[in-house]
């Protein structure tokens, strides 16, 4: 590879060394013909030819002043009385490599300035005037008006093909940042994912372990029932697990719902296990997108965990409702069914509020709590609000339905 890549490294200079090649093979050959001036070639008439040729060397970095050289170059040829060699000739390859490098205005004036003062020679000379004008004036004029033509066709050929190459790079690094963004996005709502079943799984099974706990040795059928219950939750859990990981395992099929509002009844056991009266009210008309149903049910869970966690209540209401291109749910839970004595209920509610909200703080990437169900919500284009009542506390979403994937 390293080898190929020398080799397309110095490709440019040895075009630069055909070019002045034949430059210097041209020339020649229109000297050796001997047609006019006052004495024949010589050996300085060939070494003008292959000076015009080295001149290509140099004419990558320095188009003008090759240019400059060529014309002074042939003005002191013919100054010198050596056969006629043409005007085209000698300079096509100097004005086709100005314009080339963008020095279009330098060929046109070099055109211009040694046709004039061609001109202008021969026939202070006494040359023919229809012969200089009308019979070789255009022909030499057509040449290196086509030199300059090709070698601005060849810049701007160049230039097209540098902006082609510089856009395909651009819109690779845009495909790429969106890659790597839909990536971070997957790697954050699988986070979220990961958290609110676990959290949920850990909460349920820390309570009934103390349940359990508790009731060794006194109730066994208590302590047997919240055993049962913290291995179904565990398996659960496990079963959720594993079909966040096939998922990732397989992208083809990463729009599949891992979760949908049909598996509400497992969260409502754990929370109806945990000693709370549960009213579970699902009214969904049309099918869901995976991502809303997905959302949804994530936030029910996670407020549901809350509840469990931290409300004094002994009830807890959850409602979902499709009003046609929007999905509405709402997590109450009844907070204390009395305050504490010496307590308003205003103080009581207040209280309620700051201790779910500590809990509920978001402390790294992806979120918890309320800050994990309001980024789930707007990632939708929806909201989530979570706010007190006179007793407990509501979460409650609005997510759109059409559009969504």
């Amino acid at each position: 590879m390293a080898g190929r890549a020398n080799a397309w490294a110095f490709r440019p200079w040895g075009v630069d060394v055909l070019l002045g090649a034949g430059v210097a093979a041209t020339v020649s050959v229109v000297i050796t013909a001997n047609e006019g001036g006052r004495h024949g070639p010589d050996r300085v008439a060939y070494l003008w030819a292959v000076g015009l040729g080295a001149l290509m060397l140099a004419r990558r970095r320095y188009p003008v002043a090759v240019l400059g050289v060529t014309v002074l170059g042939l003005f002191a040829y013919y100054a010198a009385g050596y056969p006629a060699v043409g005007l085209a000739v000698p300079v096509a390859a100097a004005l086709f490599s100005a314009a080339e490098y963008g020095r279009l205005a330098a060929a046109v004036s070099v055109t211009v300035l040694v046709v004039v003062v061609s001109v202008g020679f021969r026939l202070a000379e006494g040359q023919d005037f229809s012969f200089v004008v009308g019979y070789e004036l255009a022909g030499h004029v057509l040449l290196m008006g086509a030199a300059i033509a090709l070698g601005d066709s060849v810049r701007s050929r160049r230039r097209a093909q540098a902006d082609a190459q510089r856009i395909a790079e651009l819109t690779e690094a845009r495909y790429q940042q969106q890659a790597d963004a839909r990536v971070q996005q997957e790697r954050i709502s699988i986070a979220r994912d990961l958290h609110d079943s676990l959290g949920h799984t850990t909460s349920v099974i820390a309570l009934h372990a103390d349940v359990a706990r508790e009731a060794l040795g006194r109730d066994d059928d208590v302590a047997r029932s919240a055993l049962e219950l913290i291995r179904s939750t565990a398996g659960r859990s496990m079963a959720d697990l594993r079909r966040t990981v096939t998922l990732l395992r397989s992208p083809d099929e990463r729009h599949r719902t891992v979760v949908s509002l049909a598996n509400l009844d497992a969260v409502t056991r754990a929370a109806h296990a945990a000693g709370f009266d549960v009213v579970l009210d699902v009214r969904v008309d049309d099918e869901l997108p995976a991502s809303v149903e997905a959302a949804a049910f994530r936030i029910v869970q996670e407020a549901i965990t809350n509840v469990v966690r931290h409300s004094t209540g002994s009830r807890v209401e959850i409602q979902v409702r499709q009003n046609g291109p929007q999905l509405t749910l709402s997590v109450l839970d009844s907070g204390a069914d009395q305050p504490s004595a010496g307590v308003s209920a205003d103080q009581f509610a207040a209280a309620q509020v700051s201790d779910a909200q500590n809990s509920q703080t978001t402390t790294g990437p992806g979120g918890h709590g309320i800050t994990g169900m309001r980024e789930r919500a707007e990632s939708l284009g929806g909201t989530l609000t979570a706010e007190p009542r006179a007793q407990g506390f509501l979460v409650r979403a609005v997510l759109p339905v059409e559009g969504a994937g």
